[in-house]
């Protein structure tokens, strides 16, 4: 069987549905998800395998404006994870429209040597006529190569955009086992999990001061994994909300993450959680090289 694969880099603006999309491509879970936009915090490799096809699926940060050094950060490793990419997909909140987040991402890779496609998505939600709209201005923009329409979340158009980058992707060997789906580590995976239950259970700007720290993550002799984090914040009113009424609040951030990372890994998960309060853990250059980010000036 001759061999293809290619890499497939997905930019946007916050909160575009890119890690929803990999995951919908992938076929199962590899990049957290939220309501809330910059919850991609690195680059994250999702693989997908197609018969003779191995699709390298990089998500990537929402690209805005950046104004700290964890913003640049995710800005820069945002556009790096499109570097050498066989096709640069331009993803696009149907519903949201177009605004100068999503222009100015377009005004930049107009000139791009490498393919580039439009993909709208949240089709399901976005009124129909509004959305043309967006397309036709898009286009006056940058020459893309092809528009999808697409529902992340309910699939709809899935199976052309999936057969269309199968199709592009020029022969070579796959560089992952066949059963692979992520490049990430257990480690890095274990931390994603909990803050993305910080996210879906936390409200305002709070999940934005927070990161995870890994303390300690080992196997017990009967096959069981144990895995010691710190949750990060900047205040200590901060701590107070994540801990909640009586622990109640972190007891059910650890209860939710354990059992989606025991049921992912397929072992079970002894996850201890605790909060520390670091003013400026978002300048702990050990903090960016286990999240995966450069350290940026």
């Amino acid at each position: 069987m001759t061999q293809k694969c290619g890499v497939v880099a997905l930019i946007g603006a916050p909160n575009a549905g890119k890690s929803t999309l990999i995951n919908a491509l992938v076929g199962q879970k590899v990049a957290i998800t939220s309501s809330k936009p910059q919850t991609t915090r690195t680059r994250l490799l999702g693989i997908a395998l197609e018969e003779d096809t191995q699709l390298l699926l990089v998500d990537t940060p929402g690209i805005f404006e950046p104004h700290r050094r964890l913003d640049r950060a995710m800005v820069s490793a945002a556009w790096e994870g499109a570097e050498d990419a066989d096709i640069i997909v331009m993803l696009v909140d149907a519903r949201a429209g177009l605004g100068t987040k999503v222009t100015s991402i377009v005004e930049r890779i107009k000139h791009r040597s490498e393919k580039t496609i439009l993909v709208m998505n949240k089709v399901d939600i976005a009124a129909k006529d509004k959305m043309l709209g967006h397309v036709v201005k898009l286009h006056e923009l940058a020459d893309f190569d092809e528009t999808f329409f697409v529902s992340a979340k309910t699939g709809d158009g899935l199976e052309e955009l999936r057969s269309y980058l199968v199709n592009a992707m020029p022969e070579g060997p796959w560089h992952f086992p066949a059963d692979q789906v992520s490049d990430a580590s257990e480690r890095i995976l274990a931390a994603e999990i909990t803050r993305e239950q910080v996210f879906r259970q936390l409200h305002a700007e709070l999940p934005y001061a927070t990161a995870i720290a890994m303390e300690q993550y080992k196997e017990r002799p009967d096959g069981s994994l144990e895995v010691h984090q710190q949750i990060l914040v900047e205040k200590a009113s901060q701590k107070a909300i994540i801990l909640g009424k009586g622990g109640h609040q972190i007891k059910e951030i650890g209860a939710k993450a354990r059992a989606e990372l025991s049921s992912i890994l397929g072992k079970p998960v002894h996850l201890y959680l605790h909060v520390k309060v670091s003013a400026n853990w978002d300048e702990d250059r050990s903090l960016y090289q286990d999240m995966g980010l450069d350290w940026v000036k």
